[in-house]
């Protein structure tokens, strides 16, 4: 990707779009602050600001954000050129979550700036910067992946039961509802457990093999 620059006279401006959040307005937060130095930034690079995106009272941890969402499908469309932030953690929740939507933007040909970091995607050396961190990020999944695996290992060959707790009826819960003629299909249903269930604790007796249901 080409580093972004003002266009010439005959082509259409270098369209960025903001993004800022906080995730809430009291303790002196205030989106205008990152607003004002994203604003003086793209001026000075020559860009057009194609629109502000500012998620308020929104937490970083949120999956979905109102305004972070818009951005991504004005990507998709590309309607914008680039992406300009303040800092990394306010577009990011996530090393997962940064370098995949980061990824997204890569792919549709939109540049990425996070100007308190200095990190400018347009540039080789902070692309290379990108691909380390992703690679990072794939590792560290990795790794946590083997980790549940071996725990799950080590539980089974010391003889622990693993999965949620089997649910045991009531067995006069059960008798009552066999005597008024239900199912045993929908005294599983009833009773919020599977036939299966009602088969291995032995309720179902001579009856459950026959395939009333």
């Amino acid at each position: 990707m080409a580093r972004p620059t003002s266009r010439g006279k005959n082509s259409s401006p270098f369209r960025t779009a903001i993004y800022a959040r906080v995730s809430t307005v009291h303790n002196g937060q205030d989106p205008d602050v990152q607003l004002r130095e994203l604003r003086e930034y793209a001026t000075r690079r020559g860009w057009q600001v194609a629109g502000e995106f500012v998620d308020v009272g929104v937490s970083g941890s949120k999956a979905s954000r109102p305004e972070l969402n818009r951005l991504m499908a004005a990507a998709h469309t590309r309607q914008i050129d680039a992406v300009l932030v303040w800092k990394l953690d306010r577009f990011g929740r996530s090393l997962r979550h940064l370098v995949n939507g980061l990824a997204e933007l890569e792919a549709r040909g939109v540049a990425f700036i996070s100007l308190s970091d200095n990190l400018d995607l347009t540039t080789p050396t902070d692309r290379l910067m990108f691909q380390i961190v992703g690679s990072m990020a794939e590792f560290e999944r990795s790794l946590i992946q083997e980790r549940v695996k071996a725990g799950l290992r080590n539980a089974r060959a010391k003889g622990k039961r693993l999965g949620r707790p089997s649910k045991r009826p009531d067995a006069g819960a059960i008798a009552r509802l066999r005597g008024d003629g239900n199912t045993w299909n929908q005294i599983a249903a009833t009773l919020g457990v599977g036939r299966s269930t009602l088969i291995r604790l032995g309720y179902k007796g001579r009856e459950g093999a026959e395939s009333r249901t």
